[in-house]
């Protein structure tokens, strides 16, 4: 009965392999261009110039590597999560924050191979739009995650209660929203800032969140205790 909603995570699935395809087809594209002993960006520093450089395995193969690394696991996470229905319930959101991470992966890799070409561009502007945007796109679907064990805000008292779940995700969205737009914002004006601005309301944030499930946690009629852990789907 769960083989129809597996299907539906196949155009996704197709979708993040040709991001990964064109990641490593870039590398081997850039490997040819450069000589055997070139030193490659692997590191930026809070102005958005290079700082760190490593070889061309590490600085054309790492992030295609990584890339593909998270295609494997995500689709892994629905096939061990024992609210497996809830995930599958969940994919909205679940393919839109993937889609958008290996994207922004991929734009990160575009930069790196353009800074190994000579062609040097801020990397602390790109990391601040890209995060913010990221930011926006969880921020957005975050209300439409179901409860589960891998996926969207998990804390003790959100596992243990469905209405903390919910309001808690739906207050975080809010929260991750603001804190993109900021983001992209502080990469626009300054960008040095951005990195501090994005911790800064993620750390807050994440206080906020906390704080609230636990509040609602504690006045839900049905909550469970939260040490309980169900493994059926919901």
């Amino acid at each position: 009965m769960t083989e129809q909603p597996k299907r539906k995570f196949e155009p996704t699935l197709i979708i993040s392999i040709l991001i990964v395809a064109v990641m490593f087809v870039l590398s081997a594209w850039a490997w040819m261009q450069l000589p055997a002993g070139a030193q490659i960006p692997v590191h930026w520093g809070p102005s958005g110039e290079p700082d760190g450089y490593g070889g061309k395995l590490m600085g054309l193969m790492l992030m295609p590597t990584i890339a593909a690394g998270l295609v494997i696991l995500f689709e892994i996470i629905p096939r061990v999560e024992p609210r497996r229905e809830n995930i599958l319930r969940s994919r909205q959101a679940y393919n839109a924050v993937r889609v958008g991470l290996l994207l922004f992966l991929l734009g990160m890799h575009v930069v790196a191979v353009m800074a190994a070409l000579g062609k040097t561009l801020n990397m602390s502007l790109f990391v601040a739009v890209g995060m913010g945007l990221l930011m926006v796109v969880i921020g957005g679907y975050l209300g439409k995650v179901r409860s589960n064990y891998m996926f969207g805000i998990r804390t003790p008292w959100t596992l243990a209660s469905d209405l903390s779940w919910e309001k808690s995700h739906r207050l975080g969205g809010r929260l991750f929203i603001i804190s993109g737009l900021l983001t992209i914002l502080s990469g626009i004006v300054a960008p040095t800032w951005s990195v501090w601005v994005l911790l800064f309301t993620i750390l807050g944030s994440t206080v906020i969140v906390m704080g609230y499930s636990y509040q609602v946690w504690k006045h839900d009629p049905d909550a469970r205790e939260p040490r309980e852990r169900t493994t059926n789907g919901g």
